[in-house]
């Protein structure tokens, strides 16, 4: 029986042979068919292609974009810096007074250091530190 059955598998073989110029032959309309569908799938192609020359062009940019952002990002720390040096040379110009610093202290039930930064952002005002610290 084994030998029949290669028979079998040969026999399917001549068939699919034989089905597949009939498929190509019956078909003029379905090749017709086809060179319709063509466009669409060399569109496609095209498409990817740009895809990837876009995804080429990102990355190139990206890079670039990340060297400026550093010496952005480096500029503005060192600016913000200097800012707050300055602030903080603004703020310890403001004269506020001890009995103030104390209110605010126990009224609040916060450190020295937190009532007087208030204190001096407001210009030593105690009223308006103390509306700005309980909001």
């Amino acid at each position: 029986g084994g030998s029949g059955g290669g028979m079998a598998a040969e026999g399917d073989v001549e068939l699919e042979l034989e089905t597949e110029p009939n498929g190509s032959g019956g078909g003029s309309d379905g090749a017709g068919g086809r060179a319709a569908e063509k466009p669409r799938k060399h569109d496609s192609g095209a498409a990817d292609l740009e895809r990837v020359t876009d995804y080429a062009e990102e990355k190139e940019i990206q890079s670039s974009n990340l060297e400026t952002a550093m010496s952005v990002i480096g500029d503005r720390r060192s600016r913000e810096q200097k800012a707050k040096q300055e602030r903080e040379k603004e703020l310890a110009k403001v004269t506020i007074k001890k009995e103030d610093l104390e209110l605010i202290m126990t009224e609040m039930e916060i450190s020295r250091a937190a009532a007087e930064r208030s204190l001096r952002e407001h210009m030593g005002n105690v009223v308006e530190a103390l509306i700005t610290l309980t909001n």
